[in-house]
């Protein structure tokens, strides 16, 4: 399963290497990026402090997340129609997006088989594990180094710290202490 902005090439690279492992995989369009185009349409509706804009973006992602697509894309088709053109360019740009991502909005099915249908704990770990530590003002990272505290922190975020160091400090003891000495002395009894 992949979750992705919605970005065509990236949808078509993805396929790509689906088809040259010979796995399927299942695309699914972030929520929070459907979420932005909703709130796009909703506002050639209402105006930006209306609670009405909310409310009406709200049935919408609802829709999505019963499976609805067909009923929010033409919910939105109509009121476009209802709208002077100079203020329907939010709601055609919506419905165009969800129309193209049709096969990648399946938000139902997704959540029945209990895939994620938005990145934000991915880009959350990211930020946590990479921007917290990477991004300190004055701070030069190689890519080894980095790659070992990012490691590290992934480590300690997970709980897993005392096995790890365990585990961390037998390898030690073996590579500096049996690994050197082993071949140099030969049994004699």
């Amino acid at each position: 399963m992949a979750l992705v902005d919605g970005d065509p090439h990236q949808i078509t690279l993805l396929q790509a290497e689906a088809a040259r492992r010979g796995v399927r995989i299942h695309i699914v369009c972030d929520l929070i990026h459907v979420l932005e185009y909703c709130w796009r349409a909703a506002r050639c509706l209402h105006t930006a402090d209306d609670p009405d804009a909310e409310q009406q973006v709200a049935a919408w992602v609802l829709g999505l997340l019963a499976g609805n697509l067909t009923q929010v894309i033409d919910d939105m088709t109509t009121r476009a129609a209802a709208v002077p053109a100079d203020r329907r360019a939010g709601l055609d740009a919506a419905a165009g997006y969800l129309s193209r991502h049709r096969a990648f909005l399946r938000y139902d099915q997704a959540l029945e088989k209990g895939w994620p249908i938005a990145t934000g704990v991915v880009e959350g770990t990211a930020r946590h594990l990479v921007g917290d530590r990477l991004e300190i003002t004055g701070a030069r990272w190689g890519l080894a180094g980095a790659e070992a505290i990012l490691k590290l922190r992934a480590v300690i975020s997970n709980g897993d710290l005392d096995a790890y160091w365990i585990n961390h400090l037998e390898h030690q003891r073996h590579r500096i202490h049996q690994a050197r000495s082993q071949d140099r002395y030969a049994l004699t009894a």
